[in-house]
């Protein structure tokens, strides 16, 4: 199949004549379908340890059983169609689902690996992965490359998944080794919180990848109501809001979504947002400059985070094609963060990666789709 885009009622009826993929399920959920049911267990180690791409290669599974599983599933596969290294150690990825549509998916290296004297290794690389949860976005944010193909279809929870899977094979990252994931690719997260919310259970299994609910961080522009639905599920998973403006006015301008979906509504949902002594809301605040990058900002900004535990991240906009907006100047950068600092908010600037590629949240995606 090619990879233009088809309809969302397309991708409907097509998952409706295909087996379920069984990286949709929980372990818990698999040991209910797979009798005995401790195969489960088995079935996760060799999906999420072992990498295996079939049932056959399964090898202390009884034939009978694989023969049962290949009838029923499928391991949802994903066809890496691009990939682009940068100098910093960052991956960008360009999948193609089943359907023939496409998602990004970006590996960051924030640490690099640290050897003793004696050539043995001190310290592994640190990773953080970027996760994609929709093809294009609903929500039209006016800086967001995404956001240009507007909304096809949301992923499901076995194709999320299978982002971090295939990844992790690709750079033979074991899997007693630890990362962290942000769904904060392409698409809102909380527009697809059935999908996103089982991932997250799929991702936390002891038995399988056992990333830590405190090493997800689930991104959101703001959806409050289901900010309130995501914190009643307790699923343990951080909570970032992508906020990039300080008034209604110009988030507006920004964000079409505040509309529906104001500050003070966003706040709110914050505020009873449950998170533990440890952790904090991160407020993701995109720098464009002339545009949110003054320091009566800065102060508007102080102000509305008064009383919230909270952790700003200043981000630099990373300019693309056709886009009328502009990186800020490092110094205003610094300027807004020591601001903020001197005042007492907690704030760091996001070092910028993948300058030398697609860095763009949706370029590699748009540019495939440019030369189709």
């Amino acid at each position: 199949m090619s990879h233009l885009q088809i309809s969302k009622d397309e991708r409907e009826i097509m998952k409706t004549e295909k087996k379920p993929s069984i990286q949709d399920y929980t372990r818990e959920e698999l040991s209910q379908l797979i009798k005995p049911s401790f195969r489960a267990k088995q079935v996760y180690s060799w999906l999420y340890h072992k990498y295996v791409n079939s049932f056959d290669e399964m090898k202390n599974l009884p034939q009978a059983l694989k023969d049962d599983l290949k009838e029923k599933y499928r391991i949802e596969p994903l066809k890496m169609i691009r990939k682009e290294n940068s100098k910093d150690g960052s991956t960008k990825y360009l999948f193609e689902l089943e359907d023939g549509n496409t998602v990004e998916t970006v590996l960051l290296l924030m640490k690099k690996k640290q050897f003793n004297e004696d050539g043995s290794v001190k310290h592994q690389e640190k990773y953080t992965v970027c996760i994609s949860c929709q093809v294009g976005c609903k929500v039209g944010c006016s800086f967001c490359l995404t956001a240009k193909s507007g909304f096809i279809a949301n992923l499901t929870a076995g194709e999320i998944v299978e982002q971090i899977r295939f990844i992790k094979k690709d750079n033979n990252i074991d899997a007693n080794r630890r990362l962290n994931i942000v769904y904060m690719g392409m698409g809102e997260p909380l527009d697809n919180l059935g999908a996103v919310s089982q991932s997250s259970r799929v991702f936390a299994d002891l038995d399988g990848m056992a990333i830590a609910p405190h090493r997800q961080t689930i991104s959101t522009s703001g959806l409050s109501t289901k900010i309130v639905k995501l914190g009643k599920m307790e699923l343990g998973v951080n909570l970032a809001i992508s906020l990039h403006a300080v008034d209604d006015e110009l988030r507006e301008q920004l964000m079409p979504i505040n509309k529906a979906y104001n500050i003070q509504s966003i706040i709110d949902a914050v505020k009873a947002f449950p998170i533990n002594d440890r952790k904090r809301v991160m407020f993701e605040y995109l720098v464009i400059k002339d545009v949110n990058d003054s320091m009566d900002a800065a102060k508007k900004l102080l102000a509305l985070l008064n009383g919230i535990k909270s952790k700003v991240n200043l981000i630099y906009f990373n300019p693309y094609g056709g886009t009328e907006y502009k990186r800020p100047e490092e110094k205003d950068m610094k300027a807004f963060q020591e601001y903020l600092t001197k005042h007492g908010l907690h704030c760091t600037i996001r070092e910028s990666k993948g300058l030398d590629i697609s860095a763009a949240c949706g370029q590699l995606r748009d540019n495939e789709l440019e030369e189709k």
